[in-house]
């Protein structure tokens, strides 16, 4: 946090040890953090084909800093398959209901959003419940196969939520014009993932901002060649459906 230099959200995974999860949302408001990112859609984690067959792990010189206390920074060792799978399925919480969001506000200041959603009925219940916020997220599309991308399922959950709370867009991002499709579909604003590791392995720091300067300057060109010279002029209208 002490080098940040914009607002920083911290994603959380609620664990069956509630003590845990309480520990996590209170050190992340401790440490400055902005809002807590409640991920909805890894009840389990879903079957990555990959990870099996390489016996996925971290090696030896990573593991989980911000579970040190809790005890809880290493995954399993000596797995006949993934480790992260092996990981989820002992510490995580499968048994989340929409009550959750409620107990999560009640520990801390900051606002709650709620990461994972797919559907129109599952924003309103998370609005309802107390959702700061609404993350259209199929998770990367690793947890589920024929999963609907995000962008599909976009309009119809920002048109449900009427504006009751902010809308952001998680997943498929590669591109400008990605961008300004999501901005044209309703969304606040997008999270992109892929890109930013992509960008970090290739070239650090350095890369990073490379990405993301790539994908500023993509998103104005599309603005300019669309006739919108600001982010408020970018209308559904930009994008049509075959």
């Amino acid at each position: 946090m002490a080098v940040a230099t914009g607002p920083v959200w911290f994603q959380l995974y609620v664990f069956k040890d509630r003590g845990i999860t309480a520990s996590l949302v209170q050190r992340a408001e401790a440490a400055g953090c902005k809002a807590i990112v409640l991920t909805v859609d890894v009840p389990v984690l879903g079957k990555r084909e990959r990870d099996v067959r390489n016996r996925f792990t971290l090696p030896d010189y990573l593991s989980l800093k911000n579970l040190l206390p809790a005890g809880c920074q290493e995954l399993p060792k000596n797995v006949a398959g993934s480790s992260l799978a092996a990981y989820v399925a002992s510490l995580f919480d499968a048994a989340l209901t929409w009550k959750d969001i409620q107990w999560l506000s009640g520990l801390t200041k900051l606002p709650v959003l709620v990461k994972g959603i797919l559907r129109t009925d599952d924003a309103l219940c998370a609005v309802n419940h107390g959702a700061s916020a609404i993350i259209v997220s199929n998770h990367g599309a690793r947890q589920l196969d024929t999963t609907p991308s995000t962008i599909s399922v976009l309009p119809a959950i920002v048109d449900a939520v009427a504006g009751a709370v902010e809308v952001y867009l998680d997943g498929g991002i590669r591109r400008g014009t990605d961008v300004l499709k999501a901005v044209a579909y309703g969304a606040r604003a997008v999270l992109v993932g892929r890109p930013i590791l992509w960008g970090l392995a290739v070239g650090g720091e350095v890369g990073v901002k490379s990405v993301l300067e790539l994908l500023r300057q993509e998103l104005d060109l599309a603005m300019a060649l669309s006739g919108c010279p600001t982010l408020s002029s970018i209308t559904r209208d930009l994008v049509r459906q075959s």
